[in-house]
């Protein structure tokens, strides 16, 4: 299920909810309406409504730390590949394959983990499937077979002398570097939400919404109120899902990073 269709899930609920109160609310006995009674429920509607305030701030403020993170960690990525480009370029003619096989794992990260955006030009990279257009694409086998060999071909080299033998050392420790980011940020791009957690609390919103329709007076002015409500509430759900899978969704990691890196790597 995308974020959109998980929020547009919780509006509705939320809005079912409230129907369900409104539905049950002339069924109860003339002693449950009672102001005593409607003053204990607005309490413990104070009481939820914090604790669901609470949850959803904090929730926010962690997708968003998750999100920073994942945007950093790509412009560091870019960076990497920038850096290990230009050491195989001191190299020599000897680095040319890995260096080409570095341009064609970049082109292809960028078409498939960004499939909106125009993707990048030429046609000397691996096309990943339509059905391997997942918001993980970071960790498609292709691509990472790609780095694989283009570590293996700096292996095979041969320096000639001690300052291309300390090049190939530090050659090898960036394709390491490299790849250890890389598989870091394929565990960013899975998100860190406790989807039990979030059930509970939007069962905590549900409750809310049953005691809103459970005590709202019956005009247009509370159904609008309730509804603006219920849609801000899946608009918080939206964006702290989006925040939390930065490579998919309305709200994604920008490309312009690793579109940089590939017109370095291209020259």
């Amino acid at each position: 299920m995308t974020e959109i269709e998980s929020a547009s899930l919780v509006f509705v609920l939320l809005l079912a909810s409230t129907a369900l109160g409104a539905f049950v609310r002339p069924l109860l006995p003339e002693e449950h309406k009672a102001q005593e009674t409607v003053q204990l429920v607005q309490l413990v509607v104070g009481m939820l409504v914090t604790f669901a305030a609470l949850v959803l701030g904090l929730l926010t403020a962690s997708a968003k730390t998750v999100f920073d993170t994942t945007d950093s960690d790509i412009r560091g990525f870019a960076s990497s590949l920038i850096q290990l480009d230009q050491a195989l370029r001191e190299y020599g003619p000897e680095g040319d394959e890995s260096r080409a096989l570095l341009r064609a794992y970049t082109a292809a990260a960028i078409a498939s983990t960004w499939p909106g955006e125009l993707p990048p030009r030429g046609n000397d990279y691996p096309k990943l499937a339509e059905n391997d257009g997942r918001t993980d694409n970071l960790d498609s086998q292709k691509l990472g077979a790609l780095l694989e060999r283009g570590q293996a071909q700096v292996r095979r080299l041969q320096p000639r002398d001690p300052y291309h033998a300390k090049l190939a050392n530090e050659n090898l420790d960036r394709f390491d570097r490299l790849i250890a980011l890389r598989w870091k940020l394929i565990e960013e791009a899975h998100g860190s939400i406790s989807y039990p957690f979030a059930r509970i609390l939007v069962g905590w919103l549900l409750i809310i919404f049953l005691c809103f329709g459970l005590i709202a007076p019956r005009n247009a002015l509370s159904l609008v109120t309730i509804t603006l409500g219920a849609l801000s509430i899946a608009l918080a759900v939206l964006v702290i899902l989006d925040l939390d899978t930065p490579f998919s969704g309305p709200i994604m990691i920008a490309s312009q990073p690793m579109r940089d890196a590939l017109a370095y790597l291209n020259r």
